[in-house]
């Protein structure tokens, strides 16, 4: 796969270095639709057992509640891992490792916000209406997660996809 990179870089008239420095801020910019979506979950999060009602939560109410606060911590801490690593790294001039490294802890980033979304949606759907619909939403927007942001770049991969 590197070796299609490298040729790809070639065809663009780029360097290695000039490829480094655009896959690095195209990331970056990635990075900056992603983290303040994450920002208002752990915000919400964060309030949610302050409030009056929290009191008549279930057991599995608050496992799920717990459960998803965890995957947004995780899922901040992995999307905000890369311009930390920039930050750290920058003037190394270690930049191979900063973009392949940070680009791993993004995806894993991404896997862990999907799974918060997916906790939050069925913590309040849990609350609002009943099991069904919980489990209904909750199948469906897990499937959709999966299937756009990482089965099919994946699939479109394997078919040889530019």
């Amino acid at each position: 796969m590197e070796g299609s990179t490298s040729e790809h870089a070639h065809r663009r008239g780029e360097s290695e270095e000039q490829r480094l420095d655009r896959n690095l801020m195209e990331l970056l910019q990635e990075l900056r639709v992603a983290i303040p979506g994450i920002q208002v979950l752990f915000a919400f999060l964060l309030v949610v057992p302050f409030q009056q009602g929290w009191t008549g939560v279930t057991d599995f109410e608050k496992v799920v509640y717990y459960v998803t606060l965890l995957l947004t911590a995780a899922s901040s801490v992995f999307l905000i891992a890369p311009t930390a690593r920039h930050r750290m790294r920058f003037r190394e001039l270690d930049k191979a490792w900063i973009v392949a490294t940070s680009n791993r802890l993004a995806i894993a980033g991404l896997a862990f916000l999907g799974g918060a979304i997916c906790g939050v949606l069925m913590l309040i759907t849990h609350v609002v209406y009943d099991s069904t619909l919980t489990s209904i939403v909750v199948v469906v927007v897990a499937i959709a997660i999966g299937w756009f942001w990482f089965v099919a770049p994946v699939v479109r991969d394997l078919q040889g996809g530019e």
